[in-house]
């Protein structure tokens, strides 16, 4: 061989391993994590979006090596929180712990909402929740149909209490199943919701399942039905609105992981596989039971179509119940 064509042998695979060098170092998640991750909560240290959030927190700093920052960005029904994460740089360093109502029923019941689900990359669910259709101990109502019984037979006692628009949906949605009427009376916490329907202010409410535990658990309030497809373990007594004639009306939320639009596919797959191995941890999921929150991960494409549908159902709601959306 003569030294020419050694030279050009010798060239093309100095090029073919510069190639390769400058491919791995434009390849994200050869590095990713290299420096501490955010994740952002948009409501209050304390509540459970922020308990879940930090729990989690704790299990993907431990499987990714570096820490996971967990950041309360309060205000404007979570949107606060999403529309900062929306403009943060899209490199897997700024996430969002997003809850359901963030983007399936804020964009429903405020006219201005600073952001669409084409904003960020939805990476997985992390835990899904039922409601509790629930009254207080003190009334003689023992079951869905006294319950819609008594919403007939005195409607100007008819209402139901509530701390977040997705609850007035919920409850909207209830009425238009039932083919009875009410007012809601919105509250500031769903703490507050569930102690009206305990001092009387309001007959009914439909709440959360880790909202609801503690007044359940007292016996202050009594749950009339779960939306739930399955009964739940810990309420194994509590029939499924399913099982009541009402399979319309199940509903649930979720909380899951979200990242901004542009974020690469691979850091999205890696954070996805995060996700997957966090559920199956039996520390994990037994934190999770205490909460009464059901662990549950899905892909990226799963979970914005489930996002999508969820919106295109409270849309449909809110439409058929005439509710106008606040400024």
């Amino acid at each position: 061989m003569n030294h020419s064509a050694l030279f050009r042998i010798v060239g093309l695979l100095t090029a073919a391993v510069l190639c390769a060098s400058a491919q791995a170092q434009k390849d994200p998640t050869r590095s990713f994590p290299d420096k501490p991750i955010h994740v952002i909560v948009g409501y209050a240290a304390g509540g459970a979006n922020d308990l879940v959030a930090r729990v989690f927190g704790s299990k993907l700093t431990e499987g990714l090596g570096q820490p996971v920052i967990v950041e309360n960005k309060t205000g404007a029904a979570g949107m606060i929180s999403v529309e900062y994460v929306t403009k943060a740089r899209p490199d897997g360093y700024t996430l969002l712990f997003a809850a359901s109502s963030m983007f399936t029923s804020n964009p429903v019941m405020f006219k201005r909402v600073p952001y669409t689900l084409s904003d960020v990359v939805p990476i997985s669910t992390v835990v899904t929740y039922p409601f509790f259709v629930m009254v207080s101990a003190s009334l003689p109502i023992q079951s869905i149909k006294e319950l819609v019984e008594r919403l007939k037979a005195k409607p100007e006692d008819a209402n139901a209490s509530g701390a977040a628009g997705i609850h007035q949906l919920a409850f909207e949605l209830f009425k238009s199943q039932t083919g009875t009427r009410g007012e809601y009376i919105p509250y500031r916490s769903t703490t507050e919701s569930i102690n009206a329907v305990i001092a009387g202010e309001a007959l009914m409410t439909i709440a959360d399942a880790a909202a609801a535990s503690g007044a359940l658990r007292s016996g202050r309030v009594r749950g009339l039905a779960v939306t739930s497809p399955k009964r739940l373990a810990s309420y194994p007594d509590i029939p499924t609105v399913a099982e009541l004639g009402f399979p319309e009306l199940e509903m649930g939320s979720w909380m899951g992981l979200v990242a901004p639009a542009g974020t690469p596919m691979s850091i999205v797959k890696k954070l996805q596989e995060e996700v997957n191995r966090i559920i199956k941890m039996a520390d994990f999921r037994e934190r999770m039971s205490v909460l009464q929150v059901n662990p549950e991960e899905n892909t990226s494409e799963q979970f914005t179509a489930m996002i999508s549908s969820d919106l295109a159902r409270w849309r449909a709601v809110a439409k058929a119940g005439n509710i106008e959306p606040a400024n």
